[in-house]
């Protein structure tokens, strides 16, 4: 959905087309009078890429924190990626890509983000990183702006990779950290912050990208990155604190095929169940049917204390919001002055939490204040070096 979807009605599809075989990325329009319901002769097409083969399609779209809608483009297909497409700077496939569809440029029906990082330079301007063999689906985290994307593997190792602007994330040269066809290699790779076995005598074979958690049905899954297997029906967690992550621990061993993860206005995580056709949500400690009892909604505001307090460099300070709002979390020095905005934006109800990072302060006792609508509160955290 666009992120005024709400005024102008504007909602995007990426798909696979055939005659001849690509992907492609369209606007379309809710119908008049009807927000429920979607007009199919609305199609304005923004982004059409040919498919020299029939697999590795990609194909997850979203609007970024930044406002660009990112497409994930897989590698065009066959195996072993063929014409090393995804290091081919002047293709788009085994990318991931983002365009600005607010304003167009010349006969395109997008602009180029002026810091796409090819922009001025020899590659194609869409192209926001690269060296992806399939990201099958993707996501951003609103609160730490980190984008996770579960990148489909070879034959051995399956892949999660935190994107970031103009990184090369290293396929065909590596499957995961390990090397797969170097031939013609050269560069600097970003290697996963998480990778497993998929090869033989495993059950595993795809990954499935997910979201870092942000509802409140599961407080012991908060800030941490849900993902799944396709084939083993494995559905993992881990924290990623921006230069590690920590050891994975399985969740669930699902009794189905999950094929994609949503996301909604409470933080909420629902699985696509791909063998049964249900969709699936965590409500307590089993995954449970969307079918079971409604929303059980936070009743009051709260600011909690931060958790390691002493710390250093990293904390976390979680809050609690009874409803839809705008919210501020800020630090400050103890003369009251503004060192950081870690948050200023609307937020869904439910318990949130962010982690500060106070590697460039000095030791000593800092502020940080919630402003939430009316409430405002603020807590003392001490930084010891």
């Amino acid at each position: 959905f666009h992120p005024n979807y709400s005024s102008n009605g504007y909602f995007y599809v990426a798909y696979t087309a055939a005659s001849p075989a690509r992907e492609v990325v369209s606007r379309f329009s809710v119908m008049p009078g009807n927000p429920n319901k979607g007009d199919s002769l609305s199609e304005y097409k923004i982004l059409e890429i040919g498919d020299p083969y029939t697999n590795h399609n990609g194909g997850m779209v979203f609007f970024g924190t930044d406002g660009y809608l990112y497409f994930g483009v897989g590698d065009g297909g066959s195996g072993g990626d063929p014409a090393n497409r995804a290091q081919n700077l002047d293709s788009l496939l085994g990318k991931i890509i983002r365009l600005n569809v607010d304003s167009t440029e010349g006969s395109l029906h997008y602009a180029i983000p002026r810091d796409n990082p090819l922009v001025g330079i020899s590659g194609r301007d869409e192209i926001y990183a690269w060296g992806m063999r399939n990201p099958f689906r993707f996501s951003q985290d609103a609160v730490t702006g980190y984008i996770y994307a579960g990148d489909v593997g070879q034959e051995n190792w399956e892949e999660v990779d935190v994107i970031e602007n103009g990184k090369n994330y290293g396929w065909r040269c590596y499957e995961g950290t390990h090397a797969y066809n170097t031939s013609g290699c050269a560069g600097i790779y970003t290697p996963p912050i998480k990778e497993y076995s998929s090869g033989s005598g495993t059950s595993e074979c795809s990954v499935i990208g997910g979201y870092v958690y942000r509802g409140y049905r599961r407080p012991d899954f908060v800030g941490a990155y849900i993902y799944a297997d396709y084939c083993s029906g494995k559905i993992w967690r881990f924290w990623y604190n921006g230069a590690t992550a920590s050891p994975e621990t399985l969740i669930v061993d699902a009794p189905f095929q999950p094929t994609g993860f949503g996301m909604d206005q409470y933080g909420e995580l629902y699985i696509c169940n791909y063998t049964n056709g249900n969709i699936q949500r965590f409500a307590g400690p089993a995954l449970t049917s969307v079918s079971d009892p409604g929303l059980v909604f936070p009743n009051s505001f709260s600011l909690e204390q931060n958790y390691p307090n002493p710390f250093n460099p990293s904390t976390t300070i979680r809050y609690t919001l009874p409803q839809s709002t705008h919210v501020t979390l800020k630090v400050l020095d103890v003369l009251g002055r503004e060192i950081a905005t870690l948050i200023d934006g609307v937020q869904g109800a439910g318990h949130r939490s962010v982690e500060f990072n106070a590697s460039h302060l000095s030791s000593g006792i800092y502020l940080y204040r919630l402003t939430a609508g009316s409430f405002i509160e603020s807590r003392k955290m001490l930084v010891i070096k």
